[in-house]
């Protein structure tokens, strides 16, 4: 071999040499091989509510996708921090994922003590959704608008009841905060989940009860609850003749909306983490999947990676500050 055709051989070999030690290393050829088997979706809330729901949805069709089983393991208690525990105790691999609520940013102010770091130990991979959360009431109250439930609560203090799916979960701090705001008491009865507090709700054994919209829409639609307000800041359009809490109670600035995204333990590969963030995307933009999102009164969003993350951030400010301005105290 000549010098000039060595260097030659030289030029395209170098940069191939320069690339098998990343093509070597674990994470590369963890995320190569992704996924070849199936993947475990811990749901931290019991069957039949609005994240269980979501999680079958969307997982569905990521396995789909994927060609892998995403299979949903619901793990409630806690207000949703034993499951999220689970998660994040997990093998770091991309095999065990978090669907988890607006929880997961709630929990850091609202418990004094968590068996995990809700900002170290997880990774966020995308916000599926936003939402909005629906104050109702049992059609057997005879409760017809926030204007009767407060004057009913300020005539009867203690008396009347709201079904509470657990300390720190969104549905349960929304009437605390609305509680706080309107200067009521209404006493919270405890229930393992949202199904547990529709039927309640249903057969009259509770008042009232903060719950999704995706999952009110069709009971309201029914005639088998009665629709209040919504939370959030602007009225939604499933239910658009229902108005806001701000507006129905006089309490300019109170809102309340909600979300759910999925999580990855700490220090699952950017790829892999990438790579599913991408098909929970890819799913939310199928046009089947978008249109049952909406109907479920769902928010489309699939964000990224990076986004999610930042939002997230967020959000756990948010609801110190709301928490603490609120007085709640610590569990």
């Amino acid at each position: 071999m000549t010098i000039r055709a060595a260097r030659i051989w030289l030029r395209f070999l170098c940069p191939a040499l320069l690339l098998l030690p990343a093509m070597a290393s674990p994470e590369h050829a963890a995320a190569q091989a992704y996924p070849n088997r199936p993947i475990r979706l811990i749901v931290p809330f019991p069957p039949g509510g609005a994240a269980d729901i979501l999680a079958r949805l969307i997982g569905g069709k990521v396995s789909e996708q994927i060609g892998q089983p995403v299979i949903v393991e619901n793990r409630p208690g806690a207000g949703g921090t034993l499951g999220a525990d689970t998660a994040a105790k997990s093998p770091a691999d991309g095999y065990t994922i978090l669907h988890n609520t607006n929880g997961a940013a709630i929990a850091p102010a609202l418990y004094r003590a968590l068996p995990f770091d809700a900002a170290k130990d997880f990774t966020p991979v995308t916000q599926i959704v936003a939402s909005n959360l629906a104050l109702v009431a049992s059609p057997k109250s005879g409760i017809a608008s926030v204007k009767e439930l407060l004057a009913r609560a300020r005539a009867n203090p203690g008396k009347l009841n709201y079904g509470s799916s657990g300390p720190g979960n969104p549905l349960q701090l929304t009437m605390e905060m609305l509680k706080h705001a309107a200067g009521v008491d209404i006493v919270a009865v405890p229930f393992r989940g949202d199904a547990q507090i529709h039927t309640a709700l249903i057969a009259g054994d509770i008042e009232v009860a903060v719950i999704p919209l995706s999952a009110a829409v069709p009971l309201i639609q029914e005639g088998r609850l009665t629709a209040l307000a919504v939370t959030g800041p602007k009225r939604s359009e499933p239910v658009a003749h229902v108005p806001t809490v701000a507006e129905a109670a006089g309490l300019p600035g109170f809102a309340s909306a909600g979300w759910q995204g999925w999580f990855a333990p700490a220090g699952t590969p950017a790829t892999i983490v990438e790579r599913i963030g991408h098909e929970v995307a890819r799913a939310i933009a199928q046009p089947e999947i978008n249109e049952r999102l909406k109907t479920m009164a769902y928010e489309p969003v699939g964000s990224t990676p990076a986004e999610f993350e930042a939002y997230f951030k967020g959000e756990v400010v948010k609801f110190t500050n709301i928490i603490a301005d609120a007085k709640i105290p610590k569990q």
